[in-house]
């Protein structure tokens, strides 16, 4: 069966995924069954998401797309194969794969366990490995409780807080600037170690979010640190620190400066429309590798680094080439 992407229209808004698909594939005729298959078989996304929920509550204006063949589970998505790197009664530290939200919408927040599981974030899975690790179930555990995020195709490293207290005092130290935080990103062209520094707004003008230089306009500062980390043909992977975490904050200023991080599908034009630089890549080519910060309770400073996950590291051998 095919069917062309197409936008929830206002009397389709929050309909059930599997209602308003079945209408749009009227004229195949798909049973109700067909069309769950299609769902919990990873065919569907909403959004930028693969969604295996058929009686997920679709919204107006957005965006669903039937896949032409069934897409693949994330590796290391799973309580089982998720890699702890510390665990202690207030913070956890995991390494994130690529292809998991980080943590759930707030519409999905009352979902059972049960329909989590078809569709889990980062958030689930950590708290299902905790329980494994202490042979507990998830619900006697305290919740996991966010003080920062990575984007769904961003890998890396990631904490949670496992206590109020800790999400108080790390909340602290991220407005304080001085949790590490450092990043791989891979882009084309050459660029010179600089500081980005820059006023982010939700809407740039094109509907991106974006940097804004009117003296008028109330936005976010930004400031990213940007070293070379290696030097490829007509390639570079760059080291970037935040000092600021804004929401896509080194994808907006690397692609700002003209060099868009590889697999970028959201900031790959100017402004004005214009296509940036382009590499194809497995995915978007940027990973969390560094990530240090004081215990909230013990004051002890930790510090974890990953290297590049195995697509990432075939990735950048390829360009050596």
């Amino acid at each position: 069966m095919n069917l062309p992407p197409f936008t929830v229209l206002p009397a389709e808004a929050e309909h059930t995924l599997a209602k308003v698909l079945r209408s749009r594939l009227h004229a195949s005729q798909p049973s109700w069954n067909d069309v769950r298959a299609m769902i919990e078989n990873r065919r569907v996304k909403v959004g930028d998401s693969v969604c295996t929920d058929p009686a997920r509550r679709v919204h107006e204006g957005e965006v669903v797309e039937l896949l032409a063949k069934p897409t693949a589970k994330p590796r290391n998505s799973t309580a089982e194969t998720l890699v702890i790197r510390h665990l202690d009664d207030h913070v956890v530290v995991v390494e994130k794969p690529s292809g998991v939200s980080s943590v759930r919408h707030p519409a999905e927040l009352e979902w059972t366990e049960k329909r989590k599981q078809l569709d889990p974030t980062l958030q689930d899975v950590t708290q299902w490995a905790i329980a494994g690790k202490l042979n507990r179930s998830a619900r006697s555990l305290p919740p996991l409780r966010i003080v920062h995020r990575l984007d769904k195709e961003t890998s890396g490293l990631l904490m949670f807080a496992r206590s109020v207290l800790a999400e108080r005092e790390l909340g602290q130290q991220f407005r304080k600037h001085t949790v590490v935080r450092r990043y791989l990103a891979v882009v084309p062209g050459i660029v010179s170690p600089r500081t980005i520094r820059s006023t982010l707004i939700r809407d740039r003008g094109d509907g991106r979010r974006g940097s804004t230089k009117q003296p008028d306009v109330t936005g976010k500062d930004a400031i990213t640190h940007i070293a070379i980390e290696e030097r490829l043909p007509k390639h570079m992977v760059l080291s970037c620190r935040l000092e600021t975490g804004r929401t896509h904050q080194i994808r907006i200023h690397l692609s700002e400066a003209g060099h868009p991080v590889c697999g970028e599908k959201v900031y790959n034009r100017t402004q004005s429309g214009d296509p940036l630089p382009e590499t194809p890549a497995p995915r978007l080519a940027l990973h969390a590798t560094e990530l240090g910060f004081e215990h909230p309770v013990t004051g002890e400073h930790l510090h974890w680094a990953m290297p590049l996950p195995p697509d990432l590291q075939k990735f950048v051998d390829g360009l050596r080439k």
